[in-house]
């Protein structure tokens, strides 16, 4: 039988892995591989948490779920489903890869809010045995409630070992101001964003400046939600440190086998020419009226 653990709205099931019940809803844990690129090969290295939710075991997407939850139970929810993707890292995940799990800045109207979220964080941590030099704090585009208490926590989250992305970058609120504010780790430049600039040879330009600015400063670039192959070839060209999206592996609830992308299973990795068997010629690609297929939309979920 199931037994509760830590936080009454967490239920350790026999297969190990966590749930979360929050009202109607089950909360489950998927995990997104991040792959790096190494000598034309991409391994995965990192793990991106994203909840699940489903009401009497029908799916029900994200963003329905996070559109119903209210506003005074949103820094609950952010506890909930951050302490599910970290009980459930250590469940399934290789020991070795860094894990990314998602903030909403929105939520920190305060230094006091702050502070509960680290103390929560340092808890959970000593129990699921994971170094805090393994968790990469992503910061969302949403709009800080109080751009000082957002900018003491990731101090404070900095000081303590964790890791710091700006998610999105190149949407509304993740622009050049919150990189020099936040003094991110790691930026992941926006699906949607990345994939307009990739359609001109003007824009894949200003796409390599800006992934070798950011490199220049020890700052490591992320594209996600590449669908297609001829995205991932340009990814690479681009200098870009890290790539994630449909193309490479889809999102996959606990509780799974994930040290298949990991090289454990597959000590070479996975080839990039294997990974897009079709690949578009050398230049950068015609407009996306010549290239039918559907883009990856921005993620609404945690």
């Amino acid at each position: 039988m199931s037994k509760s653990i830590g936080l009454a709205q967490i239920i350790r099931q026999d297969d190990a892995s966590s749930t979360g019940v929050w009202g109607v809803y089950t909360l489950q844990s998927a995990f997104q591989p991040i792959f790096s690129f190494a000598d034309g090969k991409l391994t995965a290295t990192a793990y991106e948490g994203l909840i699940r939710p489903s009401r009497q075991g029908e799916p029900v997407p994200p963003g329905v779920f996070f559109a119903n939850v209210d506003g005074a139970d949103r820094l609950q929810i952010e506890t909930l489903t951050r302490t599910l993707h970290l009980l459930n890292a250590a469940a399934f995940l290789p020991t070795d890869a860094a894990i990314f799990i998602n903030f909403d800045p929105s939520v920190f109207t305060d230094a006091s809010i702050a502070e509960l979220a680290l103390r929560d964080m340092r808890h959970v941590l000593n129990e699921a045995g994971i170094d805090p030099r393994r968790v990469v704090c992503e910061v969302t585009e949403k709009k800080p409630a109080s751009e000082e208490a957002l900018f003491g926590f990731v101090s404070a989250l900095k000081a303590n070992g964790f890791r710091i992305a700006v998610d999105d970058f190149g949407s509304d609120e993740s622009d050049i101001k919150r990189i020099r504010n936040l003094k991110p780790d790691i930026v992941k430049f926006d699906a949607h964003w990345i994939s307009r600039l990739m359609e001109s040879g003007a824009g894949f330009a200003l796409l390599k400046e800006m992934v070798a600015n950011f490199e220049d400063k020890g700052i490591r670039t992320v594209f996600e939600g590449l669908e297609q192959s001829w995205q991932l070839q340009l990814a690479e060209r681009s200098g870009a440190s890290m790539v994630q999206g449909y193309v490479l592996a889809l999102p996959e609830i606990v509780p799974a086998n994930f040290s298949i992308y990991s090289g454990q299973e597959n000590a070479s990795g996975r080839d990039i020419a294997a990974a897009a068997p079709h690949p578009e010629p050398a230049h950068v690609p015609q407009a996306r009226a010549q290239r039918p297929g559907r883009s990856f939309g921005k993620r609404t979920y945690s």
